[in-house]
């Protein structure tokens, strides 16, 4: 298993008994965890588990119905605009399908950061991107436009993009889906690489068990929108909670069906 940062322990990510709806269906329920400097934490969990959803609303895109969310200590409902920008200067994405710009070339993706963010000089900026490249194995690809790109290449420009600030903390939203195993692979080693050499606190989205189990100092299964358990690799694998040794063997999980409810939905509104 990876080895935590010696400087982890204080948390740049915390959820206080996180509740949301959509409409009246809730969707997260009373769910509470933390992430730590220089650990990586997977969130994992099986379609509609609500893992997707605790990711925006870590992000800050959405405030809770109720709880809380802090990021480095500051609750992200309450910050201002001023402070929700320097707060962002600490954050770092890597969206699903990458987000790259298809307008711009992968170096100018890399520099937007750089150039909305910073005063930089453009040859400063120009220089750091080329750095983050490197980082990801994207050297030389700097001129080429995304639609040049494979799924594996988007991925870590858009990875690079998501450090070219230094970030403290960064932010995967399935980072294998699409790939094929190989690239997958190259992937996880490239996310434990940045953190060693970055420090920096890493929480990954993923259904991925491979990856979740190479990559993670802790993972935390979701089931229906509640947290089933948190630990690590072994403890998760060594769980007898019958939920998560269906989502490990990929067992599916029978759902009762009540008659009565089921006819009232299907007949609701109806004349």
């Amino acid at each position: 298993m990876p080895a935590v940062s010696e400087q982890a322990g204080q948390a740049v990510v915390t959820v206080e008994d996180l509740v949301t709806y959509y409409g009246e269906q809730k969707i997260l329920d009373r769910v509470s965890l933390n992430v730590e400097d220089g650990e990586i934490m997977v969130i994992m969990g099986g379609s509609g588990s609500g893992k997707s959803t605790l990711l925006r609303y870590m992000l800050g895109l959405h405030h809770p119905d109720s709880g809380r969310v802090r990021l480095f200590g500051k609750d992200t409902a309450t910050l201002g605009g001023r402070e929700w920008t320097e707060v962002r200067k600490k954050i770092g994405v890597s969206f699903q399908g990458g987000a790259l710009f298809n307008s711009m070339t992968v170096g100018d993706n890399v520099c937007m950061p750089l150039r909305e963010h910073t005063q930089l000089d453009e040859n400063t900026i120009r220089i750091m991107s080329r750095m983050k490249l490197e980082v990801v194995n994207m050297a030389g690809f700097e001129h080429l436009m995304p639609a040049q790109l494979s799924g594996g290449m988007i991925k870590r420009a858009a990875l690079a993009r998501a450090l070219v600030m230094d970030p403290k903390l960064l932010f995967f939203d399935e980072p294998s889906a699409g790939l094929d195993p190989v690239v997958a692979a190259d992937l996880d080693k490239l996310i434990l690489r940045i953190r060693e050499a970055m420090q920096v606190a890493i929480v990954v989205v993923t259904h991925e068990l491979e990856s979740a189990f190479k990559i993670a100092d802790r993972i935390t299964v979701l089931d229906r929108g509640s947290i089933l358990m948190t630990g690590t690799v072994e403890e998760i694998r060594n769980s007898d909670n019958q939920q998560i040794r269906n989502l490990l063997n990929r067992t599916s999980e029978d759902v009762p069906v009540d008659a009565e409810q089921y006819l009232q939905r299907l007949t609701e509104g109806a004349d």
